[in-house]
């Protein structure tokens, strides 16, 4: 539980830490619980949806939804994704690219980044709201199981006493990739409308595609490549979502 309860306090911005403190060490072992996480922050942005889009076009609830879990999350990810695309887009050398990854300040890959990342997210406002509801709560505990899977596949690229979190994560156990498999899939069987599921085949692959891109240019993962991740496995579960809805249509 303590390590359930270091993913909440490391991915949110809730204040959990006055609840209880944990050892440590257990943010090492927060990836793992990540999707779990997830329920929370999905269920935050779908809740909001749900609320506001009685009262303001979908356009505009989805935007509130969209900022209520950014306040949750502190713009972890987000910020992450812009100095993915900074380093990625910018950087020549492994050493460069993790060197602008780490400085604080944004440049114009990452603005543009962030911009495209918007601009598609904001589409998702053309669903009706029920299924946009449990589309999104889907999305985001089963693109964040997506993306903790890095953590089993890649090293870390970094020495920890130059990560900016000062944390490595963890291998997964067998009993931790279980709690995770849970946390991400158990939203999909209970909420994803079944003529959906083909989305589900999306995110996966944007996982390897991104994973052989770190590899080759950076030799692992960072915590910036984590964020990026799941942001883009996400975007790309929403975008199958809209490809198949607008299937029978043409």
């Amino acid at each position: 539980m303590k390590h359930l309860f270091a993913s909440f306090m490391f991915f949110t911005r809730l204040p959990f830490w006055r609840l209880a403190s944990v050892p440590a060490d257990s943010f090492k072992h927060v990836v793992p619980y990540w999707p779990v996480v997830g329920w929370l922050t999905g269920g935050v942005l779908a809740g909001v949806f749900w609320l506001t889009a009685g009262v303001f076009p979908a356009a505009v609830a989805w935007l509130l939804a969209v900022v209520a879990r950014l306040f949750i999350t502190g713009c972890l990810h987000e910020d992450g994704l812009a100095d993915f695309c900074d380093g990625f887009g910018g950087g020549v050398g492994r050493e460069r690219v993790l060197a602008i990854m780490k400085d604080s300040h944004i440049g114009a890959y990452g603005v543009v980044g962030l911009v495209l990342y918007f601009l598609l997210l904001s589409r998702m406002s053309v669903l009706p709201s029920l299924e946009l509801c449990a589309v999104a709560f889907c999305a985001d505990a089963y693109a964040k199981w997506c993306a903790s899977q890095i953590v089993n596949v890649l090293p870390y690229a970094r020495k920890e006493e130059e990560s900016k979190a000062r944390v490595v994560y963890a291998r997964m156990s067998a009993g931790e990739f279980v709690a995770g498999l849970v946390g991400g899939w158990l939203p999909l069987f209970l909420f994803l409308p079944a003529g959906l599921w083909w989305a589900c085949l999306c995110p996966p692959v944007v996982f390897v595609l991104l994973c052989l891109w770190m590899r080759r240019r950076v030799g692992g993962y960072t915590g910036d490549c984590c964020g990026t991740v799941f942001l883009l496995c996400e975007l790309s579960f929403y975008l199958a979502v809209l490809a198949l809805v607008r299937m029978p249509m043409l």
